[in-house]
C-alpha cells in the first residue's frame, strides 16, 4: 500500500506581487496531485497549510477543489488537518471544512482516530505551544488506541519539534505517542526525516512544495509517497519541478564578471529564476551596479541586490538575511521580549495577521491575549 504525505502548499500566496509566483504554487501543487495519480497511491494525506491565509481567494479554492476532485475520480482517497495558515481567531468555519462538507475529502484534525482499510489515522490541527499541556491526556489516549491496533498507525501534525527545528518548535520528539509507526509532519518548510529509538516510526517533513519564505537559495521541494506494504513505513521523496532560485556572493570589483556567469548559468533555464546578488566592497557606485543588473534582464523573474558596505543604497539588502528569516525574527524577539511565549504570540500568531492587513482579527487575538494574560496573573 502507498500513500502520499503533502504539507504546506499554500495555495494563495503571491509572493513579491507577482502573478507568476502565485501559479508557481498551484503549479506545484498540481504536480503533487498528478504524480500521485499516476503513481496510483492509494490515499493521499495533507498536512496542514493547506491555504496560505485562512480567508483564501477563489482561485487557491477552485485550485484545491479540482485537486481533490481529480483524486476522487482515479478513486483515491485524501484526509487533511488545519495549520496556523489555515485557521482564523476570529470564529468562523475553516475553508477546507467545506472539502470534507461535500465528501471530497475527510478532515481528521480533531484527534479522534479512525480506521481506513486496516490503517488507524489520527490528526491534530496546529496546537500552539501554549495549549500543548492539555493536549498531553489526549496524546495518551489515542497512544493507547494505537498500540492495540495490529496494522500501520499514522499520525499526523502541523508542530514544529526541537530536534529538527529548536526555533519553530513547540514541542519534543519525546511528547509525541510512541505506538505509531509513521509520524507525518507539517510546518517546517525544509525536508527532513528522522527516526528515534523511543518511537516506533519516523518522524517526515516533506517541507513545503514552493519556496515560501526560506529565503532565496538552491534547494529541491516535493512530497513523500511512503510504502507502507511492510511492517515498516518507509518514505520516498518526490521532486516537484520548481522555478529555479539562486544566491550568488561577488566583490563589487568582480560584478561584471559574476554576471556574466550568472547568465551563463541561467541562460537555459526553462523558468525564468529568481536571483539575489550579495556584493561586498568599498566606494561602490549603485549606478554602475544598476547598469550590470540591467543585463540579466530579459533572464530572470526577478533580481534583487544588497551591499555589505554602510552605504546608503535604495536598494534591497539581503546580505545578513538568514535561510529562514521567520526562524530569526522569532529568535531575536526572545532576546528583546525576554518569553518564548510572547515572542511566539508576536511572530507566529499576530505577525502574519497582521501582514494580511485583518486588522479586525489582529484586534480580536491581541484582547483574547490579554484577557488570558489577566486570568494567568490573578
Amino acid at each position: 500500500m502507498l500513500f502520499s504525505h503533502i504539507s504546506d502548499t499554500h495555495l494563495g500566496l503571491v509572493q513579491y506581487g507577482l502573478e507568476e509566483r502565485a501559479q508557481d504554487v498551484y503549479d506545484a501543487f498540481n504536480q503533487s496531485i498528478d504524480i500521485s495519480i499516476k503513481d496510483h497511491v492509494n490515499f493521499v494525506i495533507f498536512a496542514g497549510d493547506i491555504f496560505h491565509e485562512p480567508k483564501p481567494n477563489g482561485t487557491a479554492i477552485n485550485q484545491m477543489a479540482n485537486g481533490l476532485i481529480r483524486l476522487k475520480e482515479n478513486c483515491i482517497d485524501s484526509f487533511f488537518i488545519l495549520g496556523e495558515h489555515d485557521i482564523s481567531r476570529i470564529r468562523a468555519t475553516p475553508i477546507p471544512y467545506v472539502y470534507h462538507n461535500l465528501g471530497f475529502s475527510k478532515y481528521i484534525g480533531q484527534g479522534i482516530p479512525i480506521e481506513y482499510n486496516g490503517i488507524l489515522l489520527a490528526g491534530f490541527d496546529k496546537i500552539r505551544k501554549a495549549e500543548m499541556p492539555q493536549y498531553e491526556e489526549k496524546f495518551a489516549e489515542i497512544d493507547k488506541r494505537a498500540q492495540n491496533h495490529s496494522g500501520h498507525k499514522i499520525l499526523v501534525l502541523h508542530q514544529g519539534i526541537t530536534e529538527f527545528n529548536k526555533f519553530a518548535a513547540e514541542i519534543q520528539s519525546t511528547d509525541l505517542p510512541k505506538n505509531f509507526t509513521y509520524y507525518a509532519m507539517g510546518h517546517l518548510h525544509d525536508k527532513d526525516v528522522k527516526q528515534f529509538n523511543h518511537l516506533n516510526g519516523p518522524i517526515a517533513y516533506p517541507g513545503s512544495t514552493e519556496l515560501i519564505s526560506e529565503g532565496i537559495k538552491e534547494t529541491k521541494k516535493g512530497f513523500f509517497e511512503v510504502d507502507i506494504s511492510g511492517e515498516e513505513a518507509i518514505p520516498n521523496w518526490i521532486q516537484v519541478d520548481t522555478r529555479p532560485q539562486f544566491s550568488f556572493k561577488t566583490e563589487y570589483k568582480e560584478l561584471s564578471k559574476t554576471i556574466d556567469e550568472i547568465s551563463e548559468k541561467i541562460v537555459n533555464s526553462t523558468k525564468k529564476p529568481i536571483v539575489e546578488i550579495k556584493i561586498q566592497g568599498e566606494k561602490i557606485e549603485t549606478d554602475h551596479i544598476q547598469a550590470q543588473i540591467a543585463r540579466l534582464n530579459s533572464l530572470v523573474l526577478r533580481c534583487t541586490w544588497g551591499i555589505s558596505t554602510k552605504q546608503i543604497s535604495d536598494s534591497s539588502v539581503f546580505l545578513d538575511r538568514p535561510n529562514v528569516i521567520d526562524d530569526e525574527m522569532y529568535r531575536l524577539s526572545v532576546d528583546a521580549l525576554g518569553s518564548e511565549q510572547a515572542a511566539s504570540f508576536a511572530i507566529r500568531e499576530l505577525l502574519p495577521i497582521l501582514a494580511s492587513r485583518e486588522i479586525k482579527e489582529a484586534s480580536q487575538i491581541i484582547i483574547e491575549n490579554f484577557e488570558k494574560f489577566k486570568k494567568e496573573k490573578k
